[in-house]
């Protein structure tokens, strides 16, 4: 087996551009450059309030939460969903892939700290290394929008399960969520950016370089967003790709119109000037809305305009 590649978070200017014309290099660099920081960023931890999130997300879309015996995340990240469900009892042996050395990195070390049964590799989601009908359980969050041929990588997906396995994915965005997420952000970012030019609120603002990178960041992150998906059309590749008992779900309407302006927000201010009321009141709100969303929202809206889609299946048996 060849060794995986170093991760890479430093890339050039001349690698930066080359990415913008190759979506794989593109997820390579940004995710490299984003790995070191990206829990934090995205308030990603691995206690009880994580965990609930990921198995609710889960059991959101399969109806059941395991357990399952052996089980591989396709482009784990820093491996939020996988071992967030191992703790919380869906999955006994984890496997962690990405397409990002430093992704992968973090997330083993994290698995390490966790005490988890967990090894990873380096993977493309379009070419997985692993044997033929090797796991019980294939998950991803927020991986299939970052696939340049997501029916290739279905069909993978299908290849690695066992007979009758299940395959979750969850937070993709949907075509209209995605829409007026990227709008609040952008408005978001101009209006935080901007007004701590000011006064007293001057305080509040990053330093240039940092602010500079960030801008830098998310142009790469533009290229590296390549899908949004209508959930019917997303239920279609997973049939094509000969997966069974299909089944996709939407989530969050009320929960992303706050959540993508207080996340752009995060970024855009020091992180010290928020502090822990400030997330409680973060988590308590988006707690509130996601009651509403499922309470109400869901019963009355059609499933294309809420932000996020899960979709889970099976191998046939």
């Amino acid at each position: 087996m060849a060794a995986d590649p170093t991760p890479n978070p430093h890339a050039t200017a001349e690698e930066v551009q080359a990415a913008y014309a190759d979506p794989k290099l593109a997820n390579v660099l940004y995710h490299d450059w984003e790995a070191g920081t990206y829990d934090e960023k995205w308030s990603i931890s691995y206690d009880e309030r994580c965990i609930t999130y990921a198995t609710g997300r889960f059991k959101a879309a399969a109806g059941d939460v395991g357990p399952y015996e052996n089980a591989m995340e396709l482009g784990s990240g820093t491996g939020f969903f996988l071992l967030n469900l191992m703790q919380g009892g869906v999955i006994k042996k984890g496997h962690v892939t990405d397409l990002s050395p430093g992704m992968v990195e973090v997330a083993l070390r994290n698995g390490r700290a966790l005490g988890l049964d967990v090894d990873g590799r380096v993977a493309d989601a379009e070419g997985i290394p692993y044997e033929d009908e090797s796991f019980d359980l294939v998950v991803g969050h927020a991986v299939l929008h970052h696939i340049p041929d997501v029916p290739a990588a279905m069909r993978e997906v299908r290849r690695v399960l066992k007979p009758g396995g299940r395959f979750v994915f969850a937070g993709e965005p949907t075509k209209v969520g995605d829409k007026y997420a990227r709008g609040l952000g952008r408005a978001t970012w101009w209006l935080a950016t901007n007004a701590t030019k000011f006064g007293p609120l001057q305080a509040w603002r990053k330093p240039q370089e940092e602010l500079d990178e960030s801008s830098r960041a998310a142009a790469l992150e533009a290229v590296v967003d390549l899908h949004t998906f209508d959930p019917s059309d997303l239920e279609d590749v997973c049939r094509s790709a000969g997966l069974v008992d299909v089944r996709a779900t939407t989530e969050e309407f009320a929960a992303a119109l706050f959540g993508w302006p207080v996340r752009t927000f995060e970024a855009a201010v020091p992180r010290e000037k928020l502090g822990f009321g400030w997330a409680m009141f973060a988590y308590r709100t988006w707690q509130r809305l996601t009651w509403l969303d499922e309470r109400v929202f869901a019963k009355v809206l059609p499933r294309e305009v809420f932000y996020n889609v899960l979709v889970t299946g099976r191998k046939p048996g």
